[in-house]
């Protein structure tokens, strides 16, 4: 938090324009001042889970930075995605707990926790080349406490191999399917089961399938009931709804 705030809160509790909880609340949600990002430290109190790093666009150090500030600060595991190869071998250098998952582009630091297993998660891709934005998913999901199986390159070209999944289809408390071409697998699933299904157009395939803008716009028009879409290529995004889908069903429907 940046001197003049602190001032100002300061100030504020003094002259009784604030009271000591409030003044105590927002100094706990402050995060760190960096010239280049200020740390979002009350998110984890307000959504469950710490701020997460976007690594594309920032430099190694930048996201070194970030991600020793989170981990010294949360005893729940902390994350970054989009993360370079050269990145994250600079950050390990630095912060050798950090784990760098290739395929994922992520980078994390994982603490131990409780992990749901009543309320498992399911992830499906149409085809190998979706897997990378399905293991995005996955890491997320599984860093915020989620008991996570995977069924890939299942897709429609080869429906057979999709029904051998029926019965973990049937028995997942919340899905994601992963599909690039036309985005068909997500409808089909979305048929087979009553949990509901986020959808993942990836940006695999040729042509009009234009960078996954088909896929996209194949799952939006979805005529399969309960079917969320996220955005192209999107597996963080999936991971983390998936993530709160499921601590809300641990709750009771309650927040926590």
């Amino acid at each position: 938090m940046r001197k003049s705030r602190v001032r100002g809160l300061l100030k504020a509790c003094r002259d009784g324009r604030m009271s000591l909880e409030e003044a105590e609340r927002a100094l706990c949600e402050a995060g760190d001042s960096f010239d280049f990002a200020d740390l979002d430290y009350g998110r984890e109190e307000r959504q469950g889970f710490p701020e997460a790093i976007y690594a594309a666009g920032k430099t190694k150090e930048e996201t070194c930075a970030i991600l020793k500030a989170l981990s010294a600060r949360s005893e729940k595991s902390v994350l970054a995605t989009r993360v370079s190869q050269e990145t994250a071998a600079f950050v390990q250098r630095e912060l050798p707990e950090a784990v760098y998952d290739k395929r994922a582009r992520m980078l994390y630091v994982e603490r131990p926790g409780a992990v749901d297993e009543a309320h498992p998660l399911l992830i499906l891709t149409a085809g190998t080349s979706d897997i990378p934005v399905a293991e995005e998913a996955r890491l997320t999901a599984r860093l915020c406490g989620c008991a996570v199986k995977t069924h890939y390159d299942c897709g429609v070209a080869g429906i057979h191999r999709l029904f051998a999944h029926l019965e973990d289809i049937r028995q997942a408390s919340v899905l994601i399917v992963c599909a690039g071409m036309e985005g068909a697998l997500a409808s089909v699933v979305g048929g087979l089961t009553a949990a509901p299904v986020i959808a993942v157009p990836t940006s695999v395939g040729y042509g009009v399938a234009a960078g996954g803008e088909t896929a996209l716009r194949s799952m939006l028009a979805s005529c399969a009931a309960g079917v969320a879409v996220v955005n192209i290529d999107n597996g963080f995004g999936a991971g983390m709804m998936a993530a709160k889908i499921l601590r809300q069903l641990r709750m009771g429907g309650k927040p926590e």
